[in-house]
């Protein structure tokens, strides 16, 4: 069985973080292990604080973790501060140099809690350097790349890495997420790819940002290239969104019995 890590939050609900992230690494029949950075304080509808873990604690979990594994395929979800984040993938890479990393700036909780609000212009080059795909969504890329469109900005950070622009918070009436390939490390032609499914209305789920990314991974970690597995992670949300109603979704996937995205 091949295995995967998510270095992220625990959240309670079970929606977002290492919960949703495992699940959907077991829906993917994929090895899911864990390292906590903050144990956060919410249910499914609210959210309190964000409980962050001690940095000794949270490097002691990896170094333990790393002490058996070799990791080849690593998520890295909400996170304290990006100094904390550039050092995590230090320590990543230098235990494995060939590790595929993705990155997924949890910016802000559903619940309108914000974590980061700005950043570094150079600490994020410097982290986008060393790691494989970052997935922002459009409030996220806004955060990271200021005063600059969602566009102009996917193809600034994709010299650097891939970029998953997700497009669920577009106010068009399809969800279109964003492929900006990195020249040096692109799996076809196309320097750009768009996957676009139909938005679903009266439809939401907590989490799809981590469901998504963990999903990816998996079907990285599964041999696939890049951009089927972002085409096959479009597929998985489709179904996690029209999995019940509600805010909680379920991860019991079927390959291609949801709404398959099209690729534009």
């Amino acid at each position: 069985m091949k295995i995967v890590l998510t270095i992220a939050g625990f959240d309670p609900s079970g929606c977002a973080g290492l919960l949703a992230d495992t699940k959907t690494f077991e829906a993917h029949g994929v090895y899911g292990m864990a390292v906590c950075t903050a144990n956060t304080v919410q249910n499914v509808a609210e959210f309190f604080e964000p409980g962050w873990k001690g940095e000794d604690e949270l490097f002691f979990q990896l170094s333990c973790l790393q002490r058996e594994t070799d990791f080849n395929f690593v998520k890295i979800g909400l996170i304290r501060d990006f100094d904390l984040l550039n050092r995590l993938i230090d320590k990543l890479t230098e235990r494995n140099k060939a590790v595929k990393i993705i990155w997924d700036p949890v910016c802000m909780a559903t619940a309108s809690y914000s974590f980061h609000t700005r950043t570094d212009p150079k600490l994020l080059l410097e982290i986008c350097r060393k790691i494989y795909l970052i997935t922002p969504n459009l409030n996220e890329i806004a955060i990271l790349v200021p005063d600059t469109e969602a566009d102009e900005a996917g193809r600034y950070l994709s010299q650097f890495c891939n970029v998953l622009i997700k497009g669920g918070h577009s106010a068009d009436q399809f969800s279109t997420d964003t492929l900006y390939q990195s020249g040096e490390i692109r799996d076809t032609s196309a320097e750009v790819i768009g996957f676009r499914a139909e938005k679903l209305p009266s439809v939401s789920k907590r989490g799809t940002g981590c469901v998504l990314s963990a999903a990816i991974l998996s079907n990285l970690a599964l041999c696939n290239g890049l951009t089927e597995s972002c085409r096959k992670a479009k597929d998985y949300i489709g179904q996690y969104l029209l999995s019940g109603p509600g805010l909680i979704g379920n991860h019991d996937y079927k390959p291609g019995h949801s709404l398959k995205p099209n690729t534009v």
